[in-house]
């Protein structure tokens, strides 16, 4: 069953929406050569005790840190720690989530470590980033699931092919509902299966955690000895992005941007609900 949220449910995951963004901004900002990941997830549980809220990472399935931070090659679901120290020019994805009485909000950002990065990866992370923003743009009332996805597909596709060849739209991991759980039906894809078929007509109250995954190579990805980390099986790097969004009368509302999504929605021609806090 897919969870229809109301005006007021949904105003209290734009509150733990904007915790997520405080971690963003904190952790970005602490993403320097010579920290460690174990620093950056030390950054972001001081911003959740700040706000009074709760990590949905910490525990979940086992998981022991508030924050999954994924450097390079590592596609999503890194778990901090001290030896893992970022050097210039790596690239690191930091996915970090938070719960407001009860309601969850989940978000994930590329960001780059240092200077000197080839131009592979800054295009990497700005397709990527950019196809996030076209599947949020395809969040139409009475719109299907596939449209999500196809939209996110179709912008990557229609990208110049990077010197590796191609990009990977990572096949083993997806978008999802959001809510009273972080994860909940239903799963979306960030390509389209026609085993999958139309999914759900999308209406006010849906609320779905849009976040594609790309690498410079394989869409085929392994998971190493600590059952958490996600690497792509050639060893090529990658690039993830994610904001939580929900569906409303006046259109979609990014509970996980600052500005609920208004500038980038406009690029689209599509106007950002207004903020339910003012």
């Amino acid at each position: 069953m897919v969870q229809i949220k109301t005006p007021e449910q949904i105003a209290k995951m734009r509150e733990a929406g904007l915790v997520v963004a405080a971690m963003h901004a904190a952790t970005r900002e602490a993403a320097v050569p010579g920290a460690t990941t174990h620093d950056l997830d030390q950054v972001a549980r001081k911003v959740i005790a700040d706000h009074g809220a709760k990590s949905n990472f910490l525990g979940y399935g086992g998981f022991p840190a508030t924050i999954c931070t994924s450097v390079n090659e590592v596609v999503v679901h890194g778990i901090p720690d001290e030896k893992t120290v970022l050097k210039d020019g790596d690239i690191i994805s930091i996915d970090a989530g938070a719960i407001v009485d009860g309601w969850h909000g989940d978000a994930a950002y590329t960001a780059f470590v240092g200077t000197g990065h080839a131009p592979e990866l800054v295009e990497l992370s700005r397709v990527t980033e950019e196809s996030m923003w076209a599947g949020i743009a395809a969040m139409k009332v009475n719109n299907r699931l596939v449209d999500v996805s196809r939209a996110i597909e179709t912008y990557i596709r229609r990208q110049p092919r990077p010197a590796t060849g191609k990009y990977g739209i990572i096949e083993d991991f997806g978008g999802h509902g959001i809510g009273t759980e972080m994860h909940m039906d239903p799963h979306l894809l960030n390509y389209v299966s026609r085993k999958r078929g139309k999914g759900i007509k999308l209406v006010p109250g849906v609320c779905l955690a849009i976040e594609p995954m790309v690498s410079l190579g394989t869409p085929r990805t392994e998971t190493l000895a600590d059952d958490w980390t996600v690497i792509t099986t050639d060893g090529t790097w990658s690039s993830h992005w994610e904001h939580s969004i929900a569906l409303t009368e006046q259109g979609p509302l990014v509970l996980t941007a600052p500005d609920c999504g208004k500038a980038k929605l406009a690029e689209y021609g599509i106007e950002a609900a207004p903020d339910p806090l003012g």
